[in-house]
C-alpha cells in the first residue's frame, strides 16, 4: 500500500544522525545501487563521495567500528569502479576531494594503514585522468602532496614494492615537475622531499638506480630554460615595463635553488653526487659561469651554438647560488673554477678537462653543453661510482687549495730579513684567469655602478658561503687567519676606487653599492678590529672621506631642513648593516639604474631624484665613509648623534630653575585657550614650565621642542606678542609635518618679548 519515498529504492531511510555508523551503512547503499555513472545520478555520487569523508573522519576520532565497516566493505573499491568509468570531472574533482580530505585528517595509525593495505591508492594513483582539466589536475597532485606527508619507514612500503620496483607515488609525481602551473610544480618538489626524507635503503637505491639521474637531469635543463627566459625579460625590459613578470621569473629561481638546497642538505650520498654532477656540468659551468667571460671560448661550431646569458644575469644567479647552497663538494668546486682556472681551460678541450677534474671529477668532456634536451637515463659514460668521485674531487680540489695556500704564506709571511716588504698587500693578479679578471673588470664604475653592484655581491656571497673551504678563498680574496699582514691589492684598489666615485658630485654609484665596498673592505683589511691597510690604501679611503665631508658642506647652505634629515639619516644607518641575501631577492636591481621614485624602487637601490634626495644621498655617503674611516682606526666617534635623546629634557621632568632665566608668557593657543607658563630657552630646546608648587625655585617641563623645528613671527599689531610654531621632527613615515604646538605668546611686555625672540 505504502510504496517507499527513498531515491534509491529497498525500503532505506536516511537516518537523522549524519555522524553514526547507520549513516555510513546508508552510503554504501547508496554507492551499491549506483555503480554505474549516468547523467542521472551524478550529482548523487557527488553528495554521497562528499559524505563519506565527512562521517570517516568523525569516526577515525570517535567511533572505530565506522572504519571497521568502510573496510569490511571494501568501499574503495567503489571509488576505483567510478574513476574507471567515464564519469566527467566533476566526479572526479569530488572523488580526489573526498581522498584528499580523508588522508589528510585521519589521526589513527591502524585506520591509516587499513586504508593502504589492499593497494587500492597506489592504482588510484596510476588512474589516467584527465589532466587538461586544471581542477582535476589541482585536486590529483594535491592527492599525491598529502599521501607523501603519511611516509615514514612503516608507511613507505604501502607505496614502494621492493620485489617489482615499483614506487607510482614518486614516479607518477615527477612526470609534472615541469607542469605549466607553479602550484603543481611547487607540490611536485615538497612530495619529493618528503620521499627522500624517508629512510629506507631499499627505496632511496632505487631511487638512485632508476630515477635520480633523468630526473635531475631533466631538472637542471627545466631550469636552465628558466634561466634563459629570466635573461631575455631583462635584456628586453630597460624601461622597467615588466617588472611584475621579472620578479616571479626572480622568485622561481630562488625557489629552485633552495629547493635543490634542501635535497642536498639530506646529504644522501648517490642523491647529492648525481644532483651535484648533473648541476656543475649541465647548468652551472656551461651557463653561468661561461657567461661571464664568453668571449674567450673556442670557435668550435659546438661553443658557438651554446646558449649565454648576460654578465648582469650570470653574476646575479652565482651570488644567489653561494648565498643559498651550502653543499661543500659542489660550492667548492664551483668557487675553485671561478678563482682558479685560465683561459687554456677554456680554449683547449684537454685542458678544460683536466681543470674541472681538478676540483671534481667529471664526465669524459670538457664542458658539456647545456640546455641540450635531457637523458632519460644516467650517463653510460661515468666510469666511476659515485663514492669514488666524491673522494676524488676533495683529494684533488683539497690538494689543490692546500698547494695554493703554501704558495701564499711563503709569499706573505713575515721573516727577518725582509719584514719591511712583507707589509706590502699582495698584487693577486687576475690576469690569465678569465672568469676572476671578468669579475674584477666588472667593478668598474666610471659609467655607472650596474655590473659592479652584482660582481660586489658575489664576492661577498663566496666569501660567507661556509661549503668553500678558507685556503681557497685566502688565495684571491681574504687574508689568512695565519697571515695577518697581506691581503688582495688589486681587489681594494678597485674597491676605494668605488667609494671614491661614490663621493663625487652627482655620482652614478647607488648607496648600496657604497655599502657594499665598505663591507668588503672591512672583510679584506680587518682582522680583531685592527686594520692591515697599507698607508698609500688608508691615504686614499681618508682622501674619499674628506671629499665627502665637501660636498656635504655644501648642502648644509642651502638646505633649510639639513640637521633633521642628516638625525634621520643617522638614525637610519643605526638600524642596522645591509642584507646582501635580501638584496638577492629583489628583481628590481636587474633593471638598469634609475633615478625616479615613481618605479617604487627603494632609495638606496636607486639614484637620486631631486635636490631633497640629493642632500640625502650625500649624507649617508658622508656618514658610511667615515664609518669606514673609523673602523680602520683613523678615528674615533666623539661627535654623533647630533642630539643625545639621555640629555634632553622630556615632557613632565622636574627641573632646577634656580639659576636659570625664566621669562613669563601667556600661551594662547587657536582654540582660545589660555595658559601661564615660564619660557625656558636653552640650546637645543625651547621648554614650557610650570612651577613645581612643593618645591620652590623647581619647576615641571609641560612641553618641549626643538629650536630647529621652530617658527616664529613677530605680531604687527602687538609688540608683546610672538607667534610661534614648533614642528613635528621630520621622518620619512612623516612627510606632512603637523606642528607640534602653534599658538600665540603674550610677554608682559615688548622688553621681555624682544629677549624671548633673541634666545
Amino acid at each position: 500500500m505504502f510504496r517507499s519515498r527513498s531515491w534509491f529504492g529497498g525500503g532505506l531511510w536516511k537516518p537523522k544522525n549524519p555522524h553514526s555508523l547507520e549513516h555510513l551503512k546508508y552510503l554504501y547503499n547508496v554507492l551499491s545501487k549506483n555503480q554505474t555513472v549516468s547523467e542521472s545520478n551524478r550529482g548523487l555520487l557527488v553528495e554521497t563521495l562528499r559524505s563519506i569523508a565527512e562521517i570517516l573522519i568523525w569516526g577515525d576520532q570517535n567511533d572505530g567500528s565506522v572504519f571497521d565497516f568502510f573496510l569490511e566493505k571494501n568501499m574503495l573499491s567503489f571509488f576505483l569502479k567510478i574513476m574507471r568509468q567515464k564519469c566527467g570531472s566533476y566526479v572526479c574533482v569530488q572523488l580526489l576531494q573526498t581522498l584528499n580530505i580523508l588522508f589528510e585528517n585521519i589521526r589513527n595509525e591502524t585506520s591509516l594503514y587499513y586504508l593502504l593495505s589492499n593497494n587500492h591508492v597506489n592504482s588510484i594513483i596510476v588512474h589516467k585522468f584527465d589532466f587538461s582539466d586544471e581542477e582535476v589536475m589541482a585536486y590529483y597532485i594535491s592527492f599525491l602532496k598529502t599521501l607523501s606527508f603519511k611516509l615514514n619507514t612503516h608507511t613507505i612500503h604501502f607505496f614502494y614494492n621492493e620485489h617489482t620496483n615499483d614506487f607510482p607515488l614518486y614516479t607518477e609525481a615527477i612526470k609534472f615537475f615541469n607542469h605549466s602551473e607553479s602550484m603543481v610544480r611547487i607540490a611536485v618538489r615538497t612530495l619529493t622531499l618528503n620521499v627522500y626524507k624517508v629512510d629506507d635503503k631499499s627505496m632511496l637505491k632505487f631511487i638512485g638506480d632508476r630515477t635520480a639521474a633523468p630526473y635531475f637531469s631533466n631538472l637542471v635543463w627545466f631550469i636552465g630554460n628558466h634561466v634563459l627566459e629570466l635573461d631575455n625579460c631583462v635584456r628586453n625590459d630597460a624601461d622597467h615595463q615588466s617588472k611584475g613578470k621579472l620578479a616571479d621569473l626572480v622568485a622561481e629561481h630562488l625557489d629552485h635553488l633552495h629547493y635543490l638546497n634542501d635535497i642536498l642538505c639530506l646529504d644522501i650520498g648517490d642523491l647529492n653526487c648525481v644532483l651535484t654532477d648533473q648541476l656543475l656540468h649541465r647548468l652551472l659551468m656551461p651557463l653561468y659561469v661561461l657567461s661571464l667571460a664568453p668571449r674567450l671560448s673556442s670557435q668550435d661550431s659546438v661553443t658557438q651554438s651554446r646558449p649565454y646569458v648576460s654578465k648582469v644575469v650570470a653574476l646575479f644567479l652565482l651570488s644567489q647560488v653561494f648565498l643559498i647552497i651550502t653543499h661543500a663538494p659542489l660550492v667548492h668546486t664551483l668557487a675553485w673554477i671561478i678563482l682558479n682556472s685560465d683561459s687554456t681551460s677554456i680554449s683547449d678541450d684537454d685542458q678544460a678537462h683536466n681543470m674541472t677534474a681538478l676540483a671534481q671529477s667529471s664526465i669524459p668532456s670538457s664542458i658539456p653543453k647545456l640546455v641540450s634536451p635531457p637523458k632519460p637515463t644516467i650517463n653510460e659514460e661515468l666510469e666511476l661510482s659515485y663514492e669514488e668521485k666524491k673522494a676524488i674531487v676533495w683529494k684533488k680540489a683539497h690538494t689543490s687549495a692546500e698547494q695554493t695556500s703554501a704558495d701564499n704564506t711563503d709569499t706573505a709571511t713575515t721573516n727577518e730579513e725582509g719584514e719591511s716588504s712583507s707589509q706590502e698587500p699582495v698584487p693577486s693578479p687576475a690576469v690569465g684567469r678569465p672568469f676572476l679578471e671578468a669579475i674584477f673588470a666588472s667593478l668598474d664604475c666610471t659609467e655607472n655602478d650596474f655590473v659592479a653592484l652584482f660582481a660586489l655581491c658575489l664576492l661577498y656571497s663566496m666569501g660567507h658561503n661556509k661549503g668553500v673551504n678558507e685556503c681557497l678563498l685566502d688565495k684571491v680574496l681574504f687574508p689568512a687567519k695565519n697571515s695577518q699582514h697581506w691581503y688582495n691589492g688589486n681587489l681594494i684598489e678597485r674597491l676605494i676606487q668605488i667609494i671614491s666615485l661614490s663621493c663625487q658630485m652627482n655620482s652614478k654609484v647607488r648607496l648600496v653599492s657604497l655599502e657594499m665596498s665598505i663591507g668588503l673592505i672591512q672583510q679584506l683589511a680587518l682582522r680583531d678590529n685592527h686594520s692591515y691597510l697599507h698607508d698609500g690604501h688608508l691615504a686614499a679611503i681618508e682622501g674619499a672621506r674628506e671629499e665627502s665631508t665637501g660636498q656635504l658642506r655644501t648642502f648644509y647652505k642651502s638646505d633649510e631642513i639639513f640637521l633633521d634629515m642628516f638625525e634621520e639619516e643617522y638614525n637610519e644607518r643605526k638600524k642596522g648593516a645591509l642584507n646582501v641575501e635580501w638584496l638577492m631577492m629583489d628583481s628590481n636591481i636587474l633593471l638598469p639604474p634609475t633615478g625616479t621614485p615613481m618605479t617604487g624602487i627603494e632609495f638606496s637601490k636607486r639614484l637620486p631624484c631631486g635636490e631633497g634626495e640629493r642632500t640625502r644621498r650625500t649624507i649617508r655617503a658622508f656618514l658610511l665613509v667615515r664609518e669606514l674611516s673609523q673602523s680602520l682606526g683613523m678615528g674615533n666617534e666623539n661627535q654623533l648623534p647630533l642630539t643625545n635623546p639621555s640629555a634632553c629634557v622630556q615632557v613632565d621632568q622636574v627641573l632646577d630653575l634656580n639659576n636659570s632665566d625664566l621669562i613669563a608668557c601667556t600661551v594662547v593657543t587657536k582654540d582660545g585657550q589660555k595658559i601661564r607658563r615660564f619660557l625656558v630657552i636653552d640650546a637645543l630646546q625651547l621648554i614650557l614650565v610650570e612651577p613645581d608648587t612643593r618645591r620652590l625655585g623647581w619647576g615641571v617641563a609641560k612641553f618641549v621642542g626643538f629650536l630647529q623645528d621652530l617658527e616664529e613671527t613677530g605680531d604687527k599689531d602687538d609688540s608683546r606678542c610672538l607667534h610661534i610654531t614648533v614642528h613635528r621632527p621630520l621622518s620619512s613615515n612623516t612627510p606632512n609635518r603637523l606642528p607640534l604646538l602653534a599658538a600665540k605668546f603674550v610677554f608682559d611686555d615688548h622688553i621681555r618679548c624682544m629677549a624671548a625672540r633673541q634666545r
